[in-house]
């Protein structure tokens, strides 16, 4: 289970930096400042989130294997539906977009109620 939450972390953050590299060195400079800030917002929530996928590899003692996949993929389901909806409305403009993005916020407030959950009902030997 650690194996899984280092590796999905470190490619999550692995693709935040690229999707960062490409806000930063190839969009147009000229795209209208809510774009770049819409693709911005979309880079750092990816990386936290990849970032707190990495830190529950080293919190599985605190976990049951199951609650762990159920975080992971609904940090995933977040990136996907909220990061990646915010790169492409900042690449395109396409605003109709926005519509999909609250899934993905779905998604990281359920994947932190389940940590908060766990942190909760957790007992130290």
């Amino acid at each position: 289970m650690r194996r899984l939450c280092l590796l999905s972390g470190a490619i999550a953050a692995l693709l935040a930096v690229m999707a960062g590299t490409f806000g930063a060195h190839v969009l147009p400079k000229d795209l209208p400042a809510q774009q770049h800030a819409w693709f911005e917002t979309g880079v750092k929530y990816h990386m936290y989130h990849a970032l707190a996928m990495v830190a529950l590899g080293w919190a599985v003692d605190f976990f049951s294997p199951n609650l762990i996949r159920s975080v992971i993929g609904l940090f995933a389901g977040g990136i996907v539906f909220f990061s990646v909806t915010l790169y492409v409305m900042g690449a395109t403009g396409i605003k109709v977009l926005g519509a999909i993005a609250p899934i993905g916020g779905m998604c990281f407030l359920a994947g932190w109620a389940v940590v908060i959950y766990v942190a909760i009902k957790h007992r130290e030997s």
